[in-house]
């Protein structure tokens, strides 16, 4: 076989049946199991056509990614942080605190959403923010929560040899936390400034956006002397584009809808195992 076409659903959702008729319908060798009702591998000789398999697919919430056979397993991992590897957005929820909560989310969804420039639309945002108690940044983490399956994305990667890095359009006091939870061997993100009381309104230049993630990619991979292919991005924003469009493999995670068009694998209803299954990882072989 030339490819695999990897089936993933919700724990206990992959319908044996729907793995049997698309195995069939796209001309699948038999299907390899990768999580009992969650995960399966089709291994096919060509790409199945992308049209065809949503068709089969029925607008089942299962999700469909065909990676090639030669070099799926990756060594390296470049993630972003909010609403990829954290759930929501820091800077949003930070932004409460301050009483422009709504304010802050509409520039974040705009930014996000690639219709205007991120680092004028980070520096508006924490503009906002001048004057806030720092006390603030320890109650926005407390309440900040990983996102399913990336204990089990960044364990696993790092416990089969690839080289792990957080890089976000964040903050630092975020990407450092998020970093020691998990075991991200690197990561990087914005400074906020403060007098050690309150916040100053203002980030640390140069601002962090995606073509430093884009660089981030690059000079990882060159440290390591890790090929451009065997190299994993992951994102939902704009900002990200360029780094997944780069990757080996670059993966639009529930992202937005100009990040998910130009991917080559989206993953829209699972969660981050799906990224360890389309490597090939078995459950058996993950790790937290």
């Amino acid at each position: 076989m030339s490819f695999f076409l990897t089936l993933v659903a919700a724990p206990g959702q992959l319908d044996p049946g729907l793995v049997e008729r698309v195995t069939r319908s796209v001309g699948a060798d038999p299907p390899i199991v990768l999580s009992p009702g969650e995960a399966a591998d089709l291994p096919c000789h060509t790409p199945p056509d992308p049209a065809d398999l949503q068709s089969l697919l029925d607008g089942l919430p299962v999700d469909a990614v065909v990676t090639p056979a030669a070099g799926r397993r990756k060594r390296l991992l470049l993630a972003d942080m909010d609403s990829t590897i954290v759930e929501g957005e820091t800077l949003d929820e930070l932004a409460r605190f301050a009483g422009v909560g709504e304010r802050v989310a509409a520039i974040t969804a705009r930014a996000m959403a690639g219709e205007i420039d991120f680092k004028g639309a980070l520096r508006e945002r924490v503009a906002l923010l001048a004057g806030l108690d720092v006390a603030a940044l320890a109650q926005t983490w407390a309440a900040t929560r990983l996102m399913p399956g990336a204990h089990a994305l960044v364990g696993t990667m790092r416990a089969h040899g690839a080289v792990t890095a957080l890089v976000s359009g964040g903050f630092t006091f975020f990407t450092s936390r998020v970093a020691d939870a998990l075991g991200f061997d690197r990561h990087r993100a914005n400074v906020l400034l403060d007098d050690g009381a309150s916040l100053l309104g203002r980030v640390a230049e140069p601002i962090l956006d995606r073509s430093a993630k884009l660089d981030s990619l690059r000079e990882l991979s060159a440290e390591h002397g890790i090929a451009a292919d065997a190299t994993l991005a992951v994102g939902d924003g704009a900002n990200d584009l360029e780094m997944i469009r780069a990757a080996g493999l670059g993966v639009a995670f529930h992202a937005k809808p100009i990040v998910a068009e130009a991917a080559a694998a989206r993953i829209d209803h699972t969660s981050l195992r799906a990224l360890l299954f389309i490597q090939g990882y078995t459950a058996s072989e993950f790790h937290a």
